[in-house]
């Protein structure tokens, strides 16, 4: 009784009725629904940069969230850093290619995220190559990827409709 009695007496000396204030809730649900948008976003699509025409194939499995070392006409690139110049790639007699190890073994020190502790604690990378280069680079790269500790090497490719029977 003595509640009933405060809640009247309260409504009485502020002159309105008492009820609910909706801000504090409205803005847990504004923050609760930027934080889904923003972590919803990840996609199975690995969208390739336009410099990089990959090969078509038939996929097996879909893509992983992992490291990313592209192969363009003119430049390597690791995690979207050049790197190297596939020029001098080419030119050279060396199996690995010592600025991709080494920038390998940098990613996996640089950790900014979640997502990106879970890319580089995983020992895969994903090789996107223009179809155009020649397969000695590729070789070097993937052998540099192996001495950086990456075990697990996947190439993309643009998946195609249908396997033929």
């Amino acid at each position: 009784m003595i509640g009933a009695s405060r809640i009247q007496w309260s409504s009485k000396s502020l002159g309105k009725s008492p009820g609910l204030n909706m801000v504090p809730l409205m803005d847990v649900f504004t923050i609760l629904l930027f934080f889904l948008l923003i972590n919803s976003t990840s996609s199975d699509v690995m969208e390739p940069p336009k410099t990089v025409k990959l090969p078509a194939s038939y996929v097996e499995s879909k893509p992983r969230e992992t490291v990313a070392v592209m192969v363009t006409e003119d430049e390597i690139l690791v995690q979207g850093e050049s790197v190297a110049s596939t020029a001098e790639v080419l030119e050279t007699t060396e199996s690995e290619i010592e600025a991709v190890m080494v920038r390998l073994l940098e990613q996996q020190n640089r950790v900014i995220g979640i997502s990106e502790r879970t890319v580089s604690d995983s020992a895969e990378v994903t090789v996107l190559a223009h179809k155009t280069i020649p397969f000695e680079i590729l070789k070097k790269v993937m052998s540099s990827c192996t001495r950086a500790g990456y075990e697990k090497i996947s190439l993309a490719v643009i998946q195609k409709s249908s396997q033929p029977k």
